[in-house]
């Protein structure tokens, strides 16, 4: 169990955890500690955003919080999902879709997507202020758990780590990373947060919505896919907690 740890936050972070090197075999245990992994970025985010908001406007303190959040994961599924809107947005086979993901370059519609999804963020850090501390840990740890489902969910489309990650997982990291983010989101609602039903609802629907989208479009998943993904369950849980 430590070293499936370790591999989760290897994978999902730029922290140097000391240990042994990190196989792709170990990433299939490790999918069952991606919520704990998102729920610490969201808490480290919003701890560098309320540390900011004692210097300066609250608008200059997201921006901070934004940028010490992509440093923190090397902007991970931001990256995945610049690649995926230009795939999906450019190509209309499967075949070019992963053609264009694969392309480092970054097109138009991945432009367009990265600019709404960390404006986004910026914006929910300044609509939540101090509750961000409680809402930024659950929505990531949301964001995390769904690739346990889009893992089991969806078969391969390309060569590359999902794959082997895909082949090597099994029922039990997706029973224990429900399991965790149901932990976490009852520590949320135990700091005072009511209705959390509503963002586990939007999680789920979110995350249905896009394994049907992706099994319908291309008639599976990538890297790059799984990454934008997360993106789009962190953005429905954080949409339903700011609604009023």
């Amino acid at each position: 169990m430590l070293s499936s740890l370790v591999a989760a936050l290897r994978f999902l972070t730029r922290i140097p955890v000391p240990g042994p090197e990190t196989r792709a075999e170990d990433l299939g245990r490790a999918v069952a500690w991606f919520p704990l992994v998102g729920a610490l970025v969201g808490a480290a985010t919003a701890g560098v955003y309320l540390l900011a908001l004692r210097l300066w406007p609250t608008t200059v303190a997201a921006v901070l919080a934004v940028a010490f959040g992509l440093l923190l994961t090397g902007g991970f599924h931001e990256d995945g999902a610049t690649d995926a809107a230009d795939g999906l947005g450019g190509g209309w086979t499967t075949a070019r879709v992963v053609e264009i993901m694969h392309d480092s370059r970054i097109g138009a519609y991945g432009a367009m997507t990265l600019w709404a999804l960390l404006t986004f963020r910026w914006a929910a850090l300044v609509a939540l202020d101090r509750r961000a501390l409680i809402a930024l840990p659950l929505a990531m740890a949301w964001g995390r758990w769904s690739i346990s489902i889009m893992l089991m969910a969806l078969p391969p489309v390309a060569q590359g780590l999902a794959k082997e990650v895909h082949h090597g997982m099994t029922r039990l990291p997706l029973a224990l990373a429900s399991v965790m983010v149901g932990l976490l989101t009852l520590a949320a609602h135990a700091l005072g947060w009511r209705h959390l039903w509503q963002p586990a609802a939007a999680a789920g629907v979110a995350v249905l919505a896009w394994v049907w989208y992706l099994r319908q479009r291309l008639g599976g998943q990538s890297g790059d896919l799984l990454g934008a993904g997360t993106q789009v369950v962190e953005a429905a849980v954080l949409l339903v907690l700011l609604a009023r």
